[in-house]
């Protein structure tokens, strides 16, 4: 049977997508490997967030072509990209975001088209993944997303909001926690809208995890603002299973360009929901997404942006520049801004994200935290693992795939590469 080599980028939806995939081609008797070189089939699960990532997706398809590889296109730039990407010389297949999870089906029937139309879909796809080698497993809740943010071409490679029910994601967690894992990621394109296209929202699926399940512990996707009320926190303050882990999609510290986003919140707002995070949980992980030099984004603009995120208790930002995707609203905007102002400007978000994450990070010596084991021994006998507020923790001494309460310090914190410390 044939090899494959398969590649997912972008969000950790699309990365549990590609799980699927992979597994699915498992059982219809091909072989993965692990380098494309040793591959026939090279299969790229794409993400199309920014035009950097499309060339990115691109690159990787001509240079397998270019090694003699079959080239099977997936994800979201062929949901968004359709029958046309199949006049690139370099691509044989092309796949929707829905279809991939057919790929042995449409391969042995040699299709190489197939997508069907998100935006008229209403049922969310249930797929489930059986990998049982790992302590965390991410479980894909919801699809699609209903916003219309100025700058975003996502809800055109992923369609409506649609939502797993309870009962499914119930008896997934408790399948998972049977398999032997401690920690369920719950993931989708906009969880925060979980349940509201049948009468519910995300906060009754919380309550029914933690009266349901026996999983103890899990982890919350991306959240707007607006979508973390003070109920929710009321109740995700006394949760047994809850990791204080909250990655906030803030996307701008300025009001004017806030509006120009087509965000509906205001940047006051969300300053005072992180302080109530804050004051409400044992040194919570507080992520974020900021944007970097979108249109019409003035130095001034920016400056408001920079002391906002300065004055913040966010442990980290993840920030990118700006990136034009066509057909948008965002696209024909005025003010769009030289790539170099929207690097130099990213980088500046960067170290200050760099400053806040070692802040945050020896704000935690001397605290003792739950930690999950995740990874056996390796050369220097160092176990590692996870804390439930998202420190990776090197120990020397544990069991795999277990839970234990330890001491941080200087020594088991582990800091990341560009660490200013």
């Amino acid at each position: 049977m044939k090899k494959f080599y398969l590649k997912s980028m972008g969000c950790k939806s699309n990365q549990f997508e590609g799980q699927i995939v992979a597994q699915k081609l498992l059982e219809a008797g091909y072989i993965q490997v692990k380098k494309p070189e040793d591959s026939e089939i090279y299969i790229l699960n794409s993400c199309s967030v920014t035009q950097t990532s499309d060339n990115e997706g691109m690159y990787l398809l001509r240079h397998a072509h270019n090694l003699g590889l079959t080239t099977i296109l997936t994800g979201c730039i062929a949901q968004i990209k359709k029958e046309k990407l199949l006049s690139e010389p370099f691509i044989d297949y092309v796949f929707g975001n829905e279809d991939k999870f057919n790929l042995p089906e449409l391969l042995a029937k040699d299709e190489h088209f197939a997508i069907k139309d998100l935006m008229s879909e209403n049922e969310f796809c249930k797929v489930t993944l059986e990998d049982t080698t790992k302590t965390r497993i991410s479980l894909k809740i919801q699809d699609g997303c209903d916003n219309r943010c100025s700058y975003c071409i996502i809800p055109y490679g992923r369609g409506k909001s649609r939502s797993a029910d309870s009962d499914f994601i119930i008896r997934e967690i408790n399948k998972y926690a049977e398999s032997g894992y401690k920690e369920v990621i719950l993931t989708g394109i906009h969880i925060g809208l979980w349940g509201r296209d049948f009468g519910k929202e995300l906060l009754d699926l919380l309550v029914e995890i933690e009266e349901k399940t026996t999983i103890p512990r899990y982890r919350l996707g991306s959240l707007n603002p607006l979508e973390i009320t003070p109920q929710m926190l009321n109740f995700l303050q006394r949760s047994e299973k809850f990791c204080p882990h909250f990655h906030l999609s803030l996307q701008s510290a300025c009001n004017k360009t806030l509006k120009r986003m087509n965000r509906h919140y205001m940047v006051e707002y969300y300053l005072d929901q992180i302080e109530d995070i804050d004051s409400r949980f044992n040194r919570p992980f507080l992520g974020s997404d900021i944007i970097a030099g979108f249109a019409g984004e003035t130095e001034e603009d920016f400056e408001i942006t920079v002391e906002n995120l300065k004055k913040s208790k966010l442990s980290q930002i993840h920030t990118f520049p700006y990136s034009i995707r066509k057909g948008t609203i965002a696209e024909k905007l005025d003010g769009h801004l030289p790539e170099k102002v929207k690097e130099e400007r990213a980088g500046i978000i960067k170290q200050i994200s760099r400053e806040k994450y070692d802040a945050f990070l020896k704000s935690n010596i001397g605290c003792e935290q739950e930690v999950l084991i995740e990874k056996r021994p390796d050369k220097t006998g160092k176990y590692k693992g996870v804390s439930r507020n998202y420190i990776n923790v090197r120990l020397d001494e544990g069991e795999f795939n277990t839970l234990k309460f330890v001491t941080l310090s200087e020594k088991n914190i582990i800091y990341p590469k560009n660490s200013l410390c």
